[in-house]
Protein backbone atom coordinates (compact mmCIF):
# COMPACT_ATOMS: atom_id res chain seq x y z
CA UNK A 1 0.00 0.00 0.00
CA UNK A 2 1.14 3.46 -0.81
CA UNK A 3 0.05 6.15 1.44
CA UNK A 4 1.28 9.90 0.87
CA UNK A 5 1.03 12.59 3.46
CA UNK A 6 1.21 16.47 3.20
CA UNK A 7 4.13 16.39 0.36
CA UNK A 8 5.88 19.66 0.02
CA UNK A 9 8.89 20.01 -2.30
CA UNK A 10 10.50 23.64 -3.42
CA UNK A 11 12.98 24.45 -5.87
CA UNK A 12 15.32 27.04 -6.05
CA UNK A 13 15.92 28.31 -9.88
CA UNK A 14 18.63 30.51 -11.09
CA UNK A 15 17.68 33.56 -13.76
CA UNK A 16 19.32 35.71 -15.51
CA UNK A 17 19.24 38.25 -18.45
CA UNK A 18 21.03 37.52 -21.69
CA UNK A 19 24.68 38.99 -22.57
CA UNK A 20 28.38 39.19 -21.18
CA UNK A 21 27.24 42.16 -18.35
CA UNK A 22 24.20 39.83 -17.32
CA UNK A 23 26.56 36.73 -17.03
CA UNK A 24 28.92 38.84 -15.02
CA UNK A 25 26.89 39.91 -12.82
CA UNK A 26 24.91 36.54 -11.81
CA UNK A 27 28.42 34.70 -11.66
CA UNK A 28 29.28 37.46 -8.67
CA UNK A 29 25.65 37.62 -6.96
CA UNK A 30 22.73 35.21 -8.68
CA UNK A 31 18.97 35.48 -8.70
CA UNK A 32 16.88 32.54 -7.76
CA UNK A 33 13.33 32.00 -7.51
CA UNK A 34 11.33 29.36 -5.76
CA UNK A 35 9.29 27.02 -7.45
CA UNK A 36 6.81 25.18 -5.50
CA UNK A 37 6.81 21.42 -7.34
CA UNK A 38 4.32 20.20 -4.50
CA UNK A 39 2.56 21.73 -1.79
CA UNK A 40 0.57 19.66 0.56
CA UNK A 41 0.15 16.71 -1.28
CA UNK A 42 -1.61 13.20 0.50
CA UNK A 43 -3.59 10.16 -0.95
CA UNK A 44 -3.84 7.03 -0.74
CA UNK A 45 -3.33 3.93 -2.77
CA UNK A 46 -4.39 0.19 -2.11
CA UNK A 47 -2.16 -2.59 -3.01
CA UNK A 48 -3.12 -3.67 -6.58
CA UNK A 49 -4.76 -0.30 -7.95
CA UNK A 50 -4.29 1.20 -10.77
CA UNK A 51 -4.11 4.86 -10.90
CA UNK A 52 -4.06 7.08 -13.51
CA UNK A 53 -1.68 10.17 -12.32
CA UNK A 54 -2.61 12.89 -14.74
CA UNK A 55 -1.94 16.79 -14.96
CA UNK A 56 -0.62 19.80 -17.10
CA UNK A 57 3.24 20.02 -18.20
CA UNK A 58 5.20 21.21 -14.14
CA UNK A 59 2.22 19.97 -12.23
CA UNK A 60 4.62 17.84 -10.01
CA UNK A 61 3.85 14.37 -11.29
CA UNK A 62 7.55 13.62 -12.02
CA UNK A 63 8.58 15.22 -8.77
CA UNK A 64 6.01 13.03 -6.67
CA UNK A 65 7.16 10.23 -8.70
CA UNK A 66 10.91 10.44 -7.95
CA UNK A 67 9.93 10.71 -4.41
CA UNK A 68 7.96 7.38 -4.21
CA UNK A 69 11.30 6.37 -6.17
CA UNK A 70 13.14 7.64 -3.39
CA UNK A 71 15.55 9.60 -5.81
CA UNK A 72 14.06 12.94 -4.06
CA UNK A 73 13.74 13.99 -0.58
CA UNK A 74 10.73 16.42 0.39
CA UNK A 75 11.19 19.38 2.48
CA UNK A 76 7.91 18.17 4.28
CA UNK A 77 5.34 15.72 4.59
CA UNK A 78 6.01 11.75 4.31
CA UNK A 79 5.82 8.78 2.08
CA UNK A 80 4.85 5.31 2.67
CA UNK A 81 5.26 2.04 0.29
CA UNK A 82 4.73 -1.20 1.48
CA UNK A 83 5.48 -0.10 5.21
CA UNK A 84 9.02 1.60 3.91
CA UNK A 85 10.37 5.08 3.83
CA UNK A 86 11.46 5.90 -0.23
CA UNK A 87 14.57 7.82 0.49
CA UNK A 88 15.51 6.53 3.79
CA UNK A 89 15.65 2.54 3.14
CA UNK A 90 16.48 2.73 -0.71
CA UNK A 91 18.15 -0.17 -1.88
CA UNK A 92 15.36 -2.65 -0.09
CA UNK A 93 12.30 -0.35 -1.42
CA UNK A 94 14.01 -0.44 -5.18
CA UNK A 95 14.25 -4.31 -5.25
CA UNK A 96 10.29 -4.34 -5.05
CA UNK A 97 9.53 -1.43 -7.75
CA UNK A 98 9.77 -1.04 -11.18
CA UNK A 99 10.06 2.33 -12.94
CA UNK A 100 9.84 3.10 -16.61
CA UNK A 101 10.14 6.85 -17.92
CA UNK A 102 9.37 7.65 -21.40
CA UNK A 103 12.31 10.24 -21.94
CA UNK A 104 15.19 8.15 -19.78
CA UNK A 105 16.39 4.65 -20.37
CA UNK A 106 17.96 2.09 -18.17
CA UNK A 107 19.52 -0.09 -20.67
CA UNK A 108 22.88 0.42 -22.15
CA UNK A 109 23.84 2.37 -25.00
CA UNK A 110 26.15 0.56 -26.92
CA UNK A 111 25.41 -3.32 -26.02
CA UNK A 112 22.91 -6.30 -26.55
CA UNK A 113 19.93 -5.43 -24.72
CA UNK A 114 20.06 -8.82 -23.74
CA UNK A 115 23.03 -8.06 -22.18
CA UNK A 116 21.71 -4.74 -20.14
CA UNK A 117 19.16 -7.37 -19.40
CA UNK A 118 21.78 -9.83 -17.23
CA UNK A 119 22.96 -6.98 -15.73
CA UNK A 120 19.93 -6.06 -14.10
CA UNK A 121 19.67 -9.64 -13.10
CA UNK A 122 22.47 -9.05 -11.16
CA UNK A 123 22.24 -5.66 -9.80
CA UNK A 124 18.43 -7.19 -8.74
CA UNK A 125 19.93 -10.22 -7.08
CA UNK A 126 17.81 -12.39 -9.24
CA UNK A 127 17.91 -16.31 -8.67
CA UNK A 128 18.66 -17.90 -12.50
CA UNK A 129 15.25 -19.50 -12.62
CA UNK A 130 12.86 -16.89 -11.78
CA UNK A 131 15.02 -15.02 -14.51
CA UNK A 132 14.96 -17.07 -17.36
CA UNK A 133 11.22 -17.96 -16.27
CA UNK A 134 10.64 -14.07 -16.36
CA UNK A 135 12.82 -13.19 -19.62
CA UNK A 136 11.02 -15.79 -21.90
CA UNK A 137 7.56 -14.54 -20.45
CA UNK A 138 8.08 -10.96 -21.24
CA UNK A 139 9.99 -11.87 -24.50
CA UNK A 140 6.88 -13.65 -26.06
CA UNK A 141 4.10 -10.95 -24.47
CA UNK A 142 6.34 -7.76 -25.74
CA UNK A 143 7.51 -9.94 -28.54
CA UNK A 144 11.29 -8.98 -28.06
CA UNK A 145 12.88 -11.96 -30.02
CA UNK A 146 14.87 -10.51 -32.04
CA UNK A 147 15.33 -7.28 -30.38
CA UNK A 148 17.29 -9.00 -27.37
CA UNK A 149 20.48 -9.34 -29.55
CA UNK A 150 20.56 -5.48 -31.32
CA UNK A 151 22.18 -2.61 -29.26
CA UNK A 152 19.95 -0.61 -27.21
CA UNK A 153 21.35 2.61 -29.90
CA UNK A 154 19.76 0.98 -33.08
CA UNK A 155 16.09 0.20 -31.74
CA UNK A 156 13.37 2.63 -32.71
CA UNK A 157 11.69 4.49 -29.88
CA UNK A 158 8.92 1.83 -29.94
CA UNK A 159 10.97 -1.19 -30.00
CA UNK A 160 13.09 0.12 -27.12
CA UNK A 161 9.81 1.39 -24.94
CA UNK A 162 8.92 -2.33 -25.15
CA UNK A 163 12.45 -3.49 -24.11
CA UNK A 164 12.43 -1.29 -21.05
CA UNK A 165 8.92 -2.35 -20.07
CA UNK A 166 10.65 -5.49 -20.02
CA UNK A 167 13.55 -4.47 -18.17
CA UNK A 168 11.29 -2.74 -15.14
CA UNK A 169 9.74 -6.31 -14.73
CA UNK A 170 12.45 -8.50 -14.77
CA UNK A 171 12.57 -8.83 -10.77
CA UNK A 172 9.01 -9.01 -10.71
CA UNK A 173 8.34 -5.59 -8.49
CA UNK A 174 5.61 -5.08 -6.32
CA UNK A 175 4.26 -1.60 -7.88
CA UNK A 176 5.19 -0.26 -10.85
CA UNK A 177 5.79 3.25 -11.71
CA UNK A 178 4.59 4.25 -15.81
CA UNK A 179 5.78 7.54 -17.40
CA UNK A 180 4.26 7.53 -20.96
CA UNK A 181 4.86 3.65 -21.53
CA UNK A 182 3.09 3.93 -25.00
CA UNK A 183 4.96 6.90 -26.54
CA UNK A 184 6.68 6.42 -29.66
CA UNK A 185 4.40 2.94 -30.08
CA UNK A 186 2.11 2.15 -33.27
CA UNK A 187 -1.62 1.10 -32.77
CA UNK A 188 -0.86 -2.74 -32.72
CA UNK A 189 2.04 -2.30 -30.17
CA UNK A 190 -0.31 -0.11 -28.09
CA UNK A 191 -2.86 -2.42 -27.16
CA UNK A 192 -0.59 -5.46 -27.01
CA UNK A 193 1.48 -3.14 -24.03
CA UNK A 194 -2.11 -2.64 -22.38
CA UNK A 195 -3.22 -5.99 -22.66
CA UNK A 196 0.16 -6.86 -21.24
CA UNK A 197 -0.28 -4.43 -18.58
CA UNK A 198 -3.51 -5.53 -17.59
CA UNK A 199 -2.59 -9.22 -17.14
CA UNK A 200 -0.11 -8.59 -14.89
CA UNK A 201 -2.29 -6.60 -12.68
CA UNK A 202 -5.02 -9.04 -13.25
CA UNK A 203 -2.25 -11.78 -12.31
CA UNK A 204 0.49 -11.08 -10.05
CA UNK A 205 -1.28 -8.23 -8.22
CA UNK A 206 0.76 -5.69 -9.15
CA UNK A 207 0.02 -2.13 -7.86
CA UNK A 208 0.56 0.36 -11.05
CA UNK A 209 1.02 4.17 -11.23
CA UNK A 210 0.19 5.93 -14.68
CA UNK A 211 1.24 9.36 -15.81
CA UNK A 212 0.16 10.09 -19.19
CA UNK A 213 -1.01 12.39 -21.62
CA UNK A 214 -2.39 9.48 -23.52
CA UNK A 215 -6.33 9.33 -22.18
CA UNK A 216 -6.63 6.43 -24.93
CA UNK A 217 -4.21 4.44 -21.82
CA UNK A 218 -5.90 6.15 -19.12
CA UNK A 219 -8.82 4.90 -20.22
CA UNK A 220 -7.88 1.63 -21.28
CA UNK A 221 -5.61 0.92 -17.82
CA UNK A 222 -6.69 2.68 -14.78
CA UNK A 223 -10.38 3.10 -13.27
CA UNK A 224 -9.27 6.28 -10.41
CA UNK A 225 -7.76 9.54 -11.29
CA UNK A 226 -6.03 11.68 -9.70
CA UNK A 227 -5.56 15.44 -10.83
CA UNK A 228 -2.59 16.96 -9.81
CA UNK A 229 -1.94 21.13 -10.88
CA UNK A 230 0.50 23.89 -9.76
CA UNK A 231 1.35 21.17 -7.41
CA UNK A 232 -1.14 20.82 -5.42
CA UNK A 233 -3.81 17.49 -5.64
CA UNK A 234 -6.97 19.25 -7.03
CA UNK A 235 -9.10 16.08 -7.81
CA UNK A 236 -9.11 12.36 -6.66
CA UNK A 237 -12.28 9.84 -7.85
CA UNK A 238 -13.73 6.87 -10.41
CA UNK A 239 -12.84 7.41 -13.98
CA UNK A 240 -16.74 6.65 -14.87
CA UNK A 241 -17.80 9.09 -11.84
CA UNK A 242 -15.81 11.81 -13.10
CA UNK A 243 -17.15 11.23 -16.82
CA UNK A 244 -21.00 11.55 -15.59
CA UNK A 245 -19.76 14.43 -13.65
CA UNK A 246 -18.21 16.50 -16.50
CA UNK A 247 -20.05 15.11 -18.86
CA UNK A 248 -23.34 17.72 -20.37
CA UNK A 249 -24.26 16.47 -23.34
CA UNK A 250 -24.29 12.72 -25.41
CA UNK A 251 -23.87 12.63 -28.68
CA UNK A 252 -25.90 10.32 -30.95
CA UNK A 253 -25.62 9.13 -34.16
CA UNK A 254 -28.34 7.90 -35.90
CA UNK A 255 -28.32 6.09 -39.49
CA UNK A 256 -32.40 6.20 -40.66
CA UNK A 257 -34.53 6.16 -43.57
CA UNK A 258 -37.31 8.87 -44.21
CA UNK A 259 -37.31 12.20 -43.44
CA UNK A 260 -36.14 14.09 -40.18
CA UNK A 261 -39.32 15.99 -38.80
CA UNK A 262 -38.05 18.87 -36.74
CA UNK A 263 -35.93 18.80 -33.99
CA UNK A 264 -37.04 19.25 -29.77
CA UNK A 265 -35.31 22.51 -28.92
CA UNK A 266 -32.55 21.03 -26.56
CA UNK A 267 -31.73 18.47 -29.46
CA UNK A 268 -28.64 20.34 -31.37
CA UNK A 269 -27.76 18.95 -34.96
CA UNK A 270 -24.02 18.82 -35.72
CA UNK A 271 -23.71 16.67 -38.76
CA UNK A 272 -26.11 16.14 -41.21
CA UNK A 273 -26.22 14.26 -44.42
CA UNK A 274 -28.52 12.10 -46.31
CA UNK A 275 -30.05 9.32 -43.86
CA UNK A 276 -27.76 9.63 -41.32
CA UNK A 277 -27.53 12.74 -38.60
CA UNK A 278 -25.30 13.46 -35.56
CA UNK A 279 -26.73 14.91 -33.01
CA UNK A 280 -26.15 16.15 -29.17
CA UNK A 281 -28.65 16.26 -26.52
CA UNK A 282 -28.27 17.20 -22.81
CA UNK A 283 -29.83 14.56 -20.80
CA UNK A 284 -31.11 16.34 -17.89
CA UNK A 285 -33.65 18.16 -20.11
CA UNK A 286 -34.03 15.44 -22.95
CA UNK A 287 -32.73 11.78 -22.41
CA UNK A 288 -31.65 9.49 -24.85
CA UNK A 289 -34.46 7.11 -24.56
CA UNK A 290 -37.25 10.00 -25.27
CA UNK A 291 -34.87 10.90 -28.62
CA UNK A 292 -34.98 7.08 -29.74
CA UNK A 293 -38.74 7.51 -29.05
CA UNK A 294 -38.92 10.27 -30.91
CA UNK A 295 -37.43 8.92 -34.08
CA UNK A 296 -39.30 6.15 -33.27
CA UNK A 297 -42.34 7.67 -34.69
CA UNK A 298 -41.63 9.54 -37.85
CA UNK A 299 -38.88 7.23 -39.38
CA UNK A 300 -37.02 3.86 -39.93
CA UNK A 301 -33.82 3.66 -37.45
CA UNK A 302 -31.30 1.61 -38.74
CA UNK A 303 -28.42 2.11 -36.62
CA UNK A 304 -28.00 3.97 -33.54
CA UNK A 305 -25.13 4.98 -31.75
CA UNK A 306 -24.72 6.59 -28.32
CA UNK A 307 -21.40 8.00 -26.82
CA UNK A 308 -20.81 9.84 -23.98
CA UNK A 309 -17.57 12.72 -23.20
CA UNK A 310 -14.54 11.47 -24.11
CA UNK A 311 -11.60 11.20 -21.72
CA UNK A 312 -9.71 13.65 -23.28
CA UNK A 313 -12.89 15.98 -23.49
CA UNK A 314 -13.10 15.55 -19.60
CA UNK A 315 -9.40 16.28 -19.09
CA UNK A 316 -9.91 19.51 -20.38
CA UNK A 317 -12.85 20.32 -18.46
CA UNK A 318 -11.04 19.72 -15.54
CA UNK A 319 -8.43 21.77 -17.00
CA UNK A 320 -10.78 24.74 -17.50
CA UNK A 321 -12.66 24.34 -14.30
CA UNK A 322 -9.29 24.63 -12.01
CA UNK A 323 -7.61 27.36 -14.30
CA UNK A 324 -4.84 24.71 -14.86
Amino acid sequence: MIQVEHLSKTFRVAKRQSGFMAATKAFVSRETTAIHALQDVSFTIQEGEMVGYIGPNGAGKSTTIKMMCGILTPDQGQCLINGRIPWQDRVQHVKEIGVVFGQRSQLWWDVPVIDSFDLIRDIYQVDHPRYQKNLQELTALLDLGELLKTPARSLSLGQRMRCEIAASLLHDPKVLFLDEPTIGLDAVSKIAVRQFIKRLNQEKGTTVILTTHDMQDIEALTQRILLIGKGKILLDGRLDQLKQQFSDVKTVSLDYTGALPPLPASVQMVEETHGRAVMKVDPHFFSVAQLINFFSQHVEITDLAVASITAEEMVAKMYQEYHI
